[in-house]
């Protein structure tokens, strides 16, 4: 194997003609270069230089040797910069994947911290749901995945093979019409909208929606559903149904005409950021996680 090492010292040779004056150019003893220069000949198999008195003069494979140094220590040299520059956050790539409601509020004021401490760092944001999200994780297609899973729901999927930061516990609430008959109570059990027409959300919620429903005795008669957490809060204040939603998706959105009503016996989601453990290490991703918690502790 030809190390970097015995290649500057190569180089040094051939510019100098002699290892005296190449062990001078570099800081060592002629015997250090000489022995280098052995160790570099036995690597390649065949003699690198002609000692012939005190000249000294390359062989056909010196030549080559020396001809292609300079590009591989200069490409080198190169790519030991730019690892630094991500170890030290002054340069980095992050792919960040997450669902609608994290994209519009832990997100933002994440990325903007991020981008203020480490400005040569770039974030590449995509949106998907978990699992969706998670698989994107595992396939080597991002670097941090925000998910989230209901609490007391059945496991459908593991993240034992992943690191895990937990950022908070997410509420449902309850929407209605703000002329409902329950707009002014502080709280609602969920059986108590069982004649409600409904309008759902997004697949996953939609999925949490029906099993709450069932829990509570009925199946809900959804007249509506779309992943748009907006278009939710708009059709509950045009009076056509409620809903139930996140917490952190009605922050998200400025619902007109709604009353939110918390929701009993409360019914929550895990938040967290996952990656992979050896991603878990690279600088830049871990200053991320790192501002991902910061933006979920602040109220």
């Amino acid at each position: 194997m030809i190390e970097a090492r015995h290649l500057r010292v190569l180089r040094a040779v051939a510019a100098s003609g002699s290892f005296s004056a190449a062990g001078r150019e570099l800081g060592c003893t002629q015997p250090a270069v000489s022995q280098q220069m052995k160790a570099l000949e036995a690597s390649v198999g065949t003699p690198l230089l002609v000692r012939g008195g005190r000249e000294m003069r390359l062989t056909q494979a010196g030549e080559a040797l020396v001809r292609h140094a300079s590009g591989i220590l200069a490409g080198l040299t190169a790519a030991e910069e730019e690892v630094a520059a991500i170890a030290g956050l002054r340069a980095g790539r992050v792919r960040l994947v997450s669902f609608p409601s994290g994209t519009s509020t832990l997100v933002p004021t994440a990325l903007a911290a991020l981008r203020a401490a480490h400005p040569g760092t770039r974030v590449f944001l995509e949106e998907a749901e978990p699992p969706r999200s998670v698989e994107l994780l595992r396939e080597g297609d991002c670097d941090v995945a925000l998910a989230f899973r209901y609490q007391g729901a059945p496991a459908t999927e593991e993240w034992d093979d992943l690191v895990i930061r937990r950022l908070l516990t997410d509420r449902l609430v309850a929407l209605v019409p703000e002329r409902h008959r329950l707009a002014g109570a502080e709280s609602v059990a969920i059986g108590e909208l069982a004649e409600e027409p409904w309008i759902a959300g997004c697949p996953r919620c939609r999925g949490q929606l029906v099993q709450v429903c069932e829990g509570a005795g009925f199946s809900p008669r959804i007249d509506f559903a779309t992943d748009d957490y907006p278009a939710v809060a708009g059709l509950v204040g045009a009076g056509l149904g409620v809903a139930v939603l996140p917490q952190l998706a009605v922050e998200s959105v400025r619902p007109r005409g709604v009353r939110v009503v918390r929701l009993e016996p409360a019914v929550r989601r895990e938040i967290v950021a996952l990656t992979l453990p050896d991603l878990a290490q690279v600088p830049a991703v871990a200053a991320t996680l790192e501002q991902l918690g910061q933006a979920a502790s602040r109220p």
